[in-house]
């Protein structure tokens, strides 16, 4: 029978993440993060890291390259924020920027 999420232990919620090996080429390490293949794997190949051939849309990473690939990512998001987008929004009457 199988608990509800309120009862279990932190540990049993990971689900498959903690039974899978990273996907880095060369690493035999047990994965922390299950990750879409999608939205990281820009940031894990440009970090430098070399995956191996999954036909799953996943990416399973240990923690040294987890982190490694998450530094790398939140470089290239603060290089692309907008900030202050809204600060000259009191500025803003009757649909027109004032300058």
């Amino acid at each position: 029978m199988k608990l509800p999420k309120e009862l279990r232990d932190k540990r049993d919620i990971g689900g498959t993440a903690k039974k899978r090996k990273c996907s880095v080429l060369d690493c035999n390490e047990n994965a922390i993060r299950s990750l879409s293949e999608n939205a990281w794997k820009k940031f894990v190949e440009k970090a430098g890291l070399k995956l191996k051939d999954s036909s799953s849309h996943k990416i399973y990473l240990c923690k040294p390259h987890y982190s490694q690939s998450n530094k790398f990512r939140k470089i290239q998001e603060k290089n692309f924020q907008k900030k202050g987008f809204l600060d000259n929004s009191a500025s803003l009457k009757k649909g027109k920027w004032e300058i």
